[in-house]
């Protein structure tokens, strides 16, 4: 069989693998902890599962417009009013299957063979993928200094004739670091000038702790809608915690959006009109739902930081915002994809490497589950790499006793 070199060139999800390589040890009857996924234990909001079900009894569930349906998109014009100060028209809105299929359109709308997008490490794991299957090249720019957040002349000095686009994720996967105000503000200030696309994908936009906010984009420009390049990526995976559903989109001027809608209807058809349904649920609904799930999360990030202070030489900067940590695993390995391996092998506990987002030495851990889990998960990273640990631990029923330090 002859797979295109695109095709090929492709990485496989990370995290896809690892979840698949977690569920066929749960079903071998193992006790199987996932610090890996970011996906919240909440169940999705009640007026998301009452608008779908309404729709499924109606029995009218047939295709609807490409670009999404004018109820769901005037929700998604009250949200960005709302939460980003600007207004928009349905025309400035694209709907699509999920916010990851959404950044797939847009680089597919951008960017030409050779042309360049710079993402920030640590990045989410997708990006570079996504633009090299667009033919495109991802130009990675790692801080300096050390930290999780970029410097703006290091951006500068990463930018080039061929750059189309700057992505920006904030509060980020995996690192939780939420950028700084004057940040965004000079990179909106620099993509106005340059003619550069600032992609922000929003996705977290609200996962935020520690009374902290994320500002809106749009606040540091004097452009419109229409002539801004700003462009806007969000959906209700995250916030909702309806990871399932699928739903998300991307707000932009006309042209650009009339491009969206055409890959679309040459594609997918459309996102279905129930999913689209639950989606319009949960933004017209009470939004104590998206506070509940933060409240949660913000706990759960206080547990796993005071549970990874009990393990020798591990640094972790604490994170801002999403349900991810970043911390360094060096002290213990280089190689985050083995010792990523060595601990669901081991200890049973799934979590994702560092070398994935661009930064090797480091596991990415979700806080997204439960405490018990979290707990639990720490306490078995703690016994299969310190050495201080007890040498024993209790597995499921089992007790398995440390033979390898």
């Amino acid at each position: 069989m002859t797979i295109s070199h695109l095709a090929r060139a492709i990485a496989e999800s990370p995290t896809l693998k690892l979840n698949e390589e977690a569920r066929v040890l749960r079903e071998r009857g193992e006790s199987v902890i996932h610090l890996g996924i970011g996906e919240p234990k909440n169940k999705a909001p009640i007026t998301a599962i009452l608008s779908a079900a309404a729709k499924i009894s109606s029995g009218e569930v047939k295709y609807s417009p490409p670009d999404g349906t004018p109820s769901l998109k005037k929700a998604i014009i009250r949200y960005t009013e709302e939460n980003y100060g600007r207004f928009v028209a349905p025309e400035n809105i694209v709907v699509s299957s999920g916010a990851k299929f959404s950044l797939y359109n847009l680089f597919y709308a951008l960017i030409d063979p050779q042309d360049e997008v710079v993402i920030f490490a640590p990045y989410w794991v997708s990006y570079p993928e996504i633009i090299k299957m667009v033919n495109g090249i991802p130009v990675v720019v790692t801080p300096e200094d050390g930290s999780f957040h970029p410097r703006f002349e290091d951006l500068e000095k990463a930018v080039t004739s061929y750059t189309k686009a700057i992505i920006v994720n904030s509060p980020n996967n995996p690192s939780g670091i939420l950028y700084r105000e004057e940040f965004i503000a000079e990179v909106v200030d620099f993509c106005e000038r340059k003619g550069i696309y600032l992609i922000m994908d929003d996705i977290y936009h609200k996962l935020v702790f520690d009374h902290k906010t994320t500002p809106s984009p749009y606040q540091f420009t004097q452009k419109d809608i229409e002539n801004t390049k700003i462009i806007v990526v969000n959906g209700v995976s995250k916030l909702y915690g309806m990871t399932g559903f699928r739903i998300g989109w991307v707000v932009t001027n006309r042209k650009l959006a009339a491009v969206l809608h055409n890959i679309q209807a040459q594609t997918e058809s459309c996102p279905s009109i129930i999913l689209q349904s639950a989606a319009e649920g949960a933004l017209n609904g009470m939004q104590s739902v998206v506070e509940s799930l933060r409240l949660t999360i913000e706990n759960n990030r206080n547990v796993i930081l005071q549970e990874l202070k009990t393990i020798n030489g591990i640094r972790v900067t604490p994170p801002d915002g999403t349900f991810y940590c970043l911390p360094d695993f060096r002290a213990y390995s280089h190689d985050s994809v083995e010792l990523a391996n060595f601990l669901l092998r081991k200890a049973y506990v799934v979590t994702v490497p560092g070398k994935e987002f661009g930064m090797e030495g480091y596991i990415r851990l979700s806080f997204a589950g439960s405490v018990k889990d979290i707990m639990t998960g720490i306490e078995r990273i703690r016994w299969a790499l310190d050495p201080n640990a007890p040498p024993e631990i209790f597995i499921g029923d089992r007790r398995v006793v440390r033979d390898w330090l």
